[in-house]
């Protein structure tokens, strides 16, 4: 019996990123920082798994310490720490403003028009 770290992707999760890693430009080809991607989805999976275990220990626990006196809140720690990707509208008026600094110019026209949009 081998000792396994309690924090191990399952096998399944492992097939799946080196599958995602996988070139078919060559046969047996890995992309160029094969190593970095592999290694970027475990810590991320990782990190995950610790959260999840966080939020379940705030939850079971907010009530029951006399320091921690409040309402449940792991799935706000999951959301305050695991924040969504900016929108798609959100992202154009960054690039705007990118645009703008190095371009000036009269942008108003694209501005309206990427605010005017739907989140």
């Amino acid at each position: 019996m081998t000792d396994q770290h309690p924090v191990t992707p399952p096998p399944e999760l492992v097939q799946q990123w080196v599958a995602a890693t996988e070139s078919n430009d060559c046969i047996g080809a890995f992309p160029t920082k094969f190593e970095q991607r592999i290694c970027t989805a475990a810590a991320q999976w990782g990190a995950d798994q610790q959260l999840a275990e966080d939020a379940k220990w705030l939850d079971h626990n907010a009530l029951n310490e006399p320091y921690l006196r409040i309402t449940p809140l792991g799935e706000s720690l999951k959301e305050a720490m695991r924040p969504k990707q900016p929108s798609l509208k959100e992202q154009a008026l960054d690039e705007l403003v990118a645009a703008e600094r190095l371009y000036p110019a009269d942008w108003s026209i694209i501005r309206r028009a990427i605010e005017a949009l739907p989140e």
